[in-house]
């Protein structure tokens, strides 16, 4: 959508997103954000400042990012107020969409470069809740330590999820994980189904490799690079750029390594990076709805011929289209058109045939978790 004159279709096209972000991932999480996309949906003008970004790349999120970062910049603009993150105070009003308006137009190049230079980066604490029950039980499995790979890891933040603390609220009763003492504590209320049963969850496991592999990985010591990842959060959620901001401190103790590269061409070379005598969980959070559908399958591919060299895990906390769809189809209630929920699975291989096991769907920002596996 870049570098030509933008045709209907494509004006079209971008609406349409915006229009979907409003309706199934905003609504009800963030007001601010669903009445801006709703809006700027109806606004050609706006929606046109996506063109700057390409494919997969041109989300809502990134137009609501840019803004935010260019906000940041300037939390003296009457905007502000309604950006709790800037400890703005009002709630959406009749005010609200003309100075949204005005202010990205009026800075409609600087708006063009963050779109057209960054991604869609939202290195989101609270996964690690969906994903962890996922990595106890590969751990329990494997009786020993393992070697983590994180695909689109952003800052690499997921990667010390050995090292949060876990609290599930079941009904009456409240089942804990990880260390006591850790500086990142999570919460998730969770229900589990009939017939199925929640695994055991231990205090600590055992990890003895941190990888990540991103084409822009964020390096949040620098305060430039954290500001961006800040701006990706949702601006009426401000709960989670604390949590951003303490995980953030909490990795200078633990800092795993990141590696800039394809998700598809280089995850074989930076899988190399952990020991081979370590088995390998790779996982993905939200990361494979930035591919292609050709893309996906390709790094399905990846991971097949990876395990046929090591044991491996693959762990999936994504949309049900973009992940367990291609190695579990006939699941489509689970999809996210249907539900707005990911869904969390794992997957191994056994002479190149995958054996998928679908273990919970969860509300994207893991504030609720259900769980499905026995």
């Amino acid at each position: 959508m870049t570098g030509t004159p933008m045709s209907d279709s494509d004006t079209t096209e971008l609406s349409k997103r915006l229009r979907r972000f409003a309706a199934h991932e905003a609504a009800g999480h963030s007001p601010l954000y669903e009445h801006l996309a709703a809006r700027a949906a109806d606004d050609p003008d706006v929606a046109r400042l996506l063109a700057a970004a390409s494919g997969a790349d041109a989300h809502p999120t990134l137009l609501l990012a840019a803004a935010h970062r260019l906000i940041q910049a300037e939390p003296i603009h009457p905007l502000s107020r309604y950006y709790p993150s800037l400890g703005g105070l009002d709630g959406v009003d009749a005010d609200t969409w003309p100075l949204f308006r005005e202010f990205v137009l009026e800075r409609a190049e600087r708006m063009r470069g963050l779109i057209s230079s960054r991604f869609t980066q939202t290195n989101e604490v609270r996964r690690a809740a969906v994903l962890f029950p996922a990595l106890a039980a590969v751990a329990a499995r494997v009786r020993g330590p393992v070697g983590l790979l994180e695909v689109g890891c952003s800052a690499g933040l997921l990667l010390g999820m050995d090292t949060f603390g876990y609290h599930y609220q079941c009904g009456g009763e409240q089942l804990v994980g990880g260390p006591a003492k850790a500086a990142v504590g999570l919460h998730c209320a969770l229900t589990v189904s009939d017939d199925a049963r929640f695994p055991k969850l231990p205090k600590k496991v055992a990890v003895g490799a941190r990888v990540g592999l991103d084409r822009d990985p964020v390096d949040v010591s620098d305060e430039d690079e954290l500001a961006w990842l800040e701006a990706c959060v949702w601006a009426d959620q401000p709960d989670r750029i604390r949590l951003l901001r303490t995980a953030a401190a909490a990795q200078r103790k633990v800092r795993p390594e990141l590696v800039a590269g394809d998700a598809v061409t280089d995850l074989a070379s930076t899988a190399a990076r952990v020991p081979a005598d370590l088995p390998l969980v790779v996982y993905t959070s939200y990361a494979l709805k930035y591919l292609s559908e050709s893309r996906r399958a390709e790094f399905l591919a990846a991971l097949r011929e990876l395990a046929a060299e090591r044991p491996l895990w693959w762990i999936a906390a994504e949309e049900y289209e973009s992940s367990l769809a291609h190695v579990l189809p006939g699941h489509d209630a689970l999809s996210y058109a249907h539900t707005a929920r990911m869904v969390l699975g794992t997957v191994s291989w056994e002479e190149g045939t995958p054996r998928p096991l679908l273990q919970a769907h969860a509300t994207p920002h893991a504030q609720r978790m259900t769980w499905l596996a026995s």
